[in-house]
């Protein structure tokens, strides 16, 4: 009994202290993704439009193609993907590895990762805001957390592929990739706050910025 209610507490305590989304309302609110009105999520569906496939996505059955510029590929599965999962607080992701591959330094802002390894085994860690690195090699059925907000990364140095699903407590956590934000961004970040904050010459920032430009 003991052991019961301990685990009843633990449950509690994640559902009301690391939840990210809000609360749902209703029973479901698939999303509307053709709706041009602004909100904290996206407005519902007409009930009467909802269907099997709003909760429905085969997209990580299959691994991604990682001839990728990093050798590995996301594949997203969010409520841009299945509307269903609009206010539901949760959705997952395919990361696929080449030899080699790395899955760059990056943050997810609106949530938490639990990643599961499903093949292979990778580097994986995480920078905290006292700038210490929680890093640990992961391998099959290893299970590794990235809390929400910091900077982490997973990296192949095995020689054969990999692959993990990682899930979010988020119906779209957002990703920011450290490098592109900084020197990839739309408009661009000053090549004077660039140079001094990463002690570089302006050469360097522009080579940078050359090999991260988006492909036309």
């Amino acid at each position: 009994m003991g052991v019961v209610i301990a685990l009843l507490v633990i449950c509690a305590m994640f559902s009301g202290s690391f939840a990210s989304d809000p609360d749902m309302l209703q029973d479901i609110c698939v999303a509307d993704l053709t709706s041009g009105v602004t909100v904290n999520g996206y407005p519902c569906k007409n009930a009467g439009n909802v269907s099997e496939a709003d909760f429905f996505y085969e997209g990580l059955a299959k691994a991604g193609m990682t001839n990728t510029s990093m050798g590995s590929l996301v594949t997203p599965a969010n409520v841009e993907k299945i509307p269903g999962l609009n206010t539901l607080g949760v959705s997952l992701s395919r990361i696929d590895f080449a030899v080699g591959g790395l899955n760059p330094p990056h943050t997810h802002p609106r949530a938490t990762e639990l990643a599961f390894v499903l093949e292979g085994q990778l580097d994986v860690g995480f920078i905290t805001t006292a700038n210490v690195l929680v890093s640990k090699t992961i391998k099959k059925g290893d299970i590794f957390v990235f809390p929400r907000g910091l900077v982490h990364f997973q990296k192949n140095n095995a020689n054969v592929s990999a692959a993990l699903i990682s899930a979010f407590n988020s119906q779209l956590p957002g990703t920011q990739s450290i490098a592109v934000t900084l020197f990839a961004s739309s408009p661009s970040v000053p090549d004077d706050v660039l140079t001094k904050a990463f002690q570089i010459g302006t050469k360097e920032v522009d080579k940078i910025k050359s090999r991260l430009a988006p492909k036309k």
